[in-house]
């Protein structure tokens, strides 16, 4: 099946069906309409720092929700969630060392995880289907392509890191629409943080992103970059953090919201 088939489905559903374990790849379009998450999981004494770094660098980590310690319910975008089982695949963290990759972290959890959900720009997706623009990695049913860039974040107390950015290919006609579609969510990214050249963000070849999937650059279309919730796993890599859980890069929570409820008009 593809991620589309649960396109009609509701997020109760398909957080029951990733807890089940029967979906664990990635969910660009299930749910078509509904909000999805990044996570990022520390220890609370690490929280701290987390939450400065994220309100320094509000594009590529808008913070959606933030759990009590030790809780995995994410009460206020998803009541009666589980964080630790939501997910499709997670990422498990020493040191800034993946040494794990489960579908559930329940036996890693500790009374101290603090869990933040960050906006994700598959949440304005469905504003750009609505605009006739194609959205390629859900066309040709593969993870979005996630690059690591030269461009550095504001760092905050021990956490520091480079911007981490999601491409689309867009027809260059459709390029302005997009970033005005796109600018109506700030709180899953917003506008493009950058147009066209990749070299220009450290982009070396877009052919091979860091994280997800290579996708067709079509003649005539222009390489369009947004702030992605896959950053602070590069802080995590750069400032190695003794222990966090991130989801896997393209597998997110799926919560109630609707995307339009983010949208500011």
């Amino acid at each position: 099946m593809k991620a589309t088939d649960y396109g009609g489905s509701t997020p109760q559903e398909v957080r029951e069906i990733i807890r089940r374990g029967e979906w664990t790849k990635p969910t660009p379009g299930m749910c078509k309409g509904r909000v999805q998450a990044n996570l990022i999981v520390l220890p609370k004494d690490w929280a701290y720092d987390f939450l400065v770094f994220a309100q320094r660098n509000p594009t590529p980590c808008p913070i959606l929700d933030i759990t009590e310690p030790g809780d995995t319910e994410a009460r206020i975008m998803a009541p009666g969630s589980d964080i630790s089982k939501d997910i499709p695949r997670y990422v498990v963290w020493e040191n800034g060392v993946n040494i794990d990759e489960p579908t559930d972290v329940s036996s890693y959890w500790r009374d101290d995880l603090v869990g933040f959900l960050l906006g994700c720009s598959f949440s304005f997706e469905s504003a750009l289907m609505e605009a006739d623009i194609p959205i390629r990695h859900i066309e040709e049913n593969r993870n979005v392509p996630m690059y690591i860039t030269s461009m550095k974040c504001r760092p905050a107390g021990r956490l520091s890191g480079p911007m981490v950015v999601s491409m689309r290919p867009i027809p260059a006609r459709q390029v302005p629409k997009a970033v005005l579609c796109t600018g109506r969510f700030p709180e899953v990214h917003g506008a493009p943080v950058h147009v066209g050249d990749p070299e220009a963000i450290g982009i070396k070849d877009i052919s091979k992103p860091d994280f997800g999937d290579s996708v067709t650059i079509r003649p005539g279309e222009v390489p369009v970059f947004w702030g992605c919730g896959v950053t602070p796993q590069a802080a995590l890599m750069a400032s190695k953090p003794p222990f966090a859980i991130t989801h896997a890069p393209g597998h997110m929570m799926i919560l109630d919201p609707k995307d339009a409820d983010l949208a500011v008009f």
